[in-house]
């Protein structure tokens, strides 16, 4: 059989001429399907029968063969861009169950079919209705499927082929990024890599040299080069000068098909910058310079400003500038503006026109940026001459001193000199000079000045406990230009003198405690002088002399500048006395010494108990230690009147308001009397009788006032052992008598409906051991030592404190009664 009809045929119009023959294995397998057509029959005692045989009657058997079927097509391509009137071929599908007669359908499924890709249902032929673009799809996947076209039954199962679209050049090589910008130093050696480029082709890079790009430069020649096939871009030249050309355009082409004739091209441009380096030393335009000063140049102020040119950048065009010349240096100095990298001239000194009139200065400047591999062009610094003229000019008046200081005692009298000041015209006129004082600044016009001679002279009294020291400013100014104007701080220190007395230092009270003893120190004050003392303060101290001695207290001058208050008597009583006044004349030690006479008030207060004088708590000054101030206490009595006022009010309302006497019967109001009197013991029976309890019978007759005592117990004297009650109140039932008391008021329809408690504090017979009230004992003084009480210790320093007082004995059985209740 021919390869073509075994096998089929699948290419593409480039391929038609051309004729392949299939695989070995498609053609054995045509020649058996032709071979096998025909039936063998094998004798049936040769060949037993097996499976796909059949046993004729003739004892033969027959052998069935099925024939083998199968697709018989090769791979597809079809050229992209395809353009013509007709549709493109692609190739043929033949199954090797198509015997030619019309009989099998094929059909055409997957990626393109019915649009794309059509075949013919009865040949088997397939062609390509659009021009394929293989940078957008490079190959399609299609599914073929034979049927009988009587039955509609599949001839071959569905099988999967593809249909490459095969590349051609259509496609230039791009710059995706461009253009570029790249920079690379000035100065730099032949063949430093700037920058690379990279150009895309979207062609088949596998296929041909559609996508195989080469560079090379259009523009930039001779200053860079570019490696053809890695796009690298180096300097072609050597000593590329940044301030003879900084900028340079570079274009360059990317061309396909390995640059050969026909290929695509594409191009880009890259900016390529020459960076700047240290490579030009400074230059001052000019060698010599003028500057002119006038003399009345603030010192510290910009008088001028010179320049050096460099033709670098940034820091490679910084200048440092220095003056190199002695004389120059002493009066002048140079500093950089970093802004405009001027050389800013400064004064360091006052010019004097009389002096010097004229300066050269010798500048230099020094890059401070300097690169070693450059060092070959020179030093990299300029010197230039500044030639300083001094102007002369009218200043004002010039003082012998930047400030004075003065003194003068106080109390002088107006017209005292104090001091003078003087100054000059610096000019060589010598114009004369008048003084005057700024009143603007002092409104307190102490002193003035002689306008010719500068002396300055007081015009009040100083005192120097007022003002110590006085600061005035004295200006100057020239007769021919009175506008040019010179200040001078003037300082004046007034003296001291001996003008005011001493004064006892009595920052707080002094305070007695009534359990003080003789020689026992009270306080100890010192004095304070307004005056100053070079040497220190020196006081001496004594009381108040041409007055009686003082009983209760004398002062002891301690040599210290203090004095100590020394009582003289045992005790002291606030009863008696709570206020002491102590004269004190204190002296100074000045020249000539002066005295002043202080009062000091000295109060009595209890003290602590411990055998020293520790804390003294003085009852007014309660309210101040509690930290109330004075507007608290305001507010606190507000407050309380406020409230009396509104307890005055409802009082009113409720007795102008008219109630009947018993509200209800269940109103019962108790009337409590209370008695709290104490007597002299169980038989003082003077502040209350209660013979009516003993004797109901005879208690409207025993009535008798309570501040008269009874003739019983006037004829009895005090209650004592051998005195007793008569013995029928002994026999007298209390409390019978109290119920019936009670069962009278209450069967009184008469009296007010208020029960009338009493309460009768009953203490029984009379005691042993008599009475130890001395109320109405005779008073009489008792010359016993009562100074062991002082032992006793803080239960009874009350009671020494009263027993060490001349008081009678009714007195002291009163603060007994008083000590022991308490």
């Amino acid at each position: 059989c021919k390869p073509r009809e075994a096998a089929g045929v699948a290419g593409n119009t480039m391929r038609i001429s051309t004729i392949f023959c299939l695989c070995p294995v498609l053609v054995c397998l045509c020649f058996l399907q032709r071979c096998y057509g025909v039936s063998h029959h094998v004798p049936t005692s040769k060949v037993p029968i097996t499976k796909n045989q059949t046993k004729l009657a003739n004892g033969e058997t027959e052998v069935h063969h099925r024939p083998k079927r199968g697709w018989i097509w090769n791979q597809f391509f079809v050229l992209e861009e395809h353009i013509g009137p007709d549709a493109q071929y692609v190739g043929k599908l033949h199954s090797n169950s198509d015997k030619g007669d019309g009989s099998v359908r094929y059909i055409l499924s997957g990626e393109g079919a019915g649009s794309i890709f059509i075949i013919n249902e009865v040949t088997g032929d397939i062609h390509a209705t659009e021009s394929l673009d293989r940078e957008r799809k490079a190959h399609y996947v299609l599914h073929a499927q034979a049927f009988d076209r009587n039955t509609e039954k599949p001839l071959e199962p569905k099988s999967e082929f593809i249909i490459k679209v095969q590349d051609i050049n259509d496609n230039a090589p791009k710059f995706p990024d461009g253009p570029f910008v790249a920079a690379v130093p000035e100065m730099s050696q032949v063949g430093t890599s700037v920058y690379q480029v990279t150009a895309s082709d979207a062609d088949d890079p596998t296929y041909g040299n559609s996508a195989r790009v080469v560079y090379s430069i259009l523009q930039g020649q001779p200053y860079f080069s570019i490696d053809p096939k890695t796009g690298v871009i180096r300097t072609a030249l050597a000593n590329m000068d940044r301030e003879a050309r900084e900028h340079y355009a570079v274009v360059i082409q990317a061309k396909d098909m390995a640059g050969s004739v026909g290929g695509l091209s594409g191009s880009t441009t890259i900016n390529i910058t020459l960076t700047d380096v240290n490579d030009n030393p400074p230059k001052f335009p000019q060698k010599n310079y003028q500057l002119y000063v006038p003399e009345s140049a603030q010192v510290g102020k910009p008088v001028g400003k010179i320049k050096a040119n460099d033709e670098d950048l940034g820091v490679n065009a910084a200048i440092k500038y220095s003056i190199i010349n002695s004389e120059g240096a002493a009066m002048f100095s140079i500093a950089t503006d970093r802004d405009t990298r001027e050389g800013i001239i400064s004064l360091k000194k006052p010019l004097n026109y009389e002096r010097k009139k004229t300066y050269t200065l010798h500048i230099e400047g020094v890059n401070t940026h300097v690169e070693p591999r450059f060092s070959y062009l020179g030093p990299f610094k300029d010197t230039a001459t500044l030639k300083i003229t001094v102007g002369d000019v009218d200043e004002p008046p010039v003082f012998s001193m930047d400030y004075y200081i003065m003194d003068v005692y106080e109390n002088a009298h107006i017209g005292t000199e104090v001091g003078a000041v003087t100054a000059r015209d610096p000019d060589s006129k010598n114009s004369p000079v008048r003084y005057f004082i700024n009143l603007s600044e002092h409104g307190d016009k102490y002193f003035n000045i002689d306008m010719d001679s500068g002396v300055i002279k007081t015009t009040q009294s100083l005192d120097r406990e007022d003002m110590p020291w006085h600061n005035i400013t004295v200006m100057a100014s020239e007769v021919d230009n009175p506008s040019l104007l010179s200040h001078v701080p003037v300082t004046v220190q007034v003296l001291d003198v001996n003008d005011n007395p001493p004064e006892i230092k009595t920052d707080e009270e002094v305070v007695v405690c009534e359990s003080s003893r003789p020689g026992q120190v009270i306080q100890t004050i010192a004095a304070v002088d307004k005056d100053d003392f070079a040497n220190g303060q020196r006081f001496s101290f004594s009381l108040l002399s041409g007055i009686p001695v003082n009983p209760n207290f004398t002062l002891k001058d301690n040599e210290d500048n203090t004095a100590s208050i020394i009582a003289r008597r045992r005790r002291f009583s606030r009863l008696v006395q709570e206020l002491y006044e102590l004269p004190i004349v204190v002296w100074d030690g000045g020249e000539p010494a002066l005295s002043g006479t202080s009062t000091l008030t000295l109060q009595v207060c209890p003290c602590q108990w411990n055998g020293r004088v520790q804390t003294c708590q003085d009852e007014r000054g309660l309210l101040s230690s509690a930290g109330l101030s004075t507007g608290a206490l305001i507010a606190i009595l507000l407050c309380i009147v406020i409230l009396l006022v509104i307890v005055v009010l409802f009082i009113t309302l409720r007795r102008s308001k008219k109630e009947p006497l018993i509200i209800s019967e269940e109103d019962v109001r108790e009337n409590v009397v209370t008695y709290d009197d104490e007597g002299g013991g169980e038989e003082d029976t003077e502040a209350f009788d209660i013979i009516a309890l003993r004797n109901p019978a005879a208690a409207e007759e025993l009535k008798f006032r309570r501040d008269v005592r009874p003739e019983s117990a006037r004829q009895c004297g005090r209650p004592a052992r051998g005195c007793h009650s008569p013995p029928e109140l002994d026999q007298v039932n209390v409390q019978k008598f109290i119920k019936q008391r009670l069962v009278e008021a209450d069967m009184d329809t008469g009296g007010p409906p208020y029960d009338s408690l009493q309460t009768y504090a009953y203490e029984g017979q009379g005691s042993p051991t008599g009475s130890i009230s001395s109320l109405d004992s005779p008073g009489t003084h008792s010359e016993q030592d009562y100074n062991y009480l002082d032992d006793w210790g803080p239960e009874f320093q009350k009671l020494a404190e009263l027993y060490g007082e001349d008081m009678d004995v009714a007195e002291l059985d009163v603060a007994i009664a008083v000590t022991v209740t308490t």
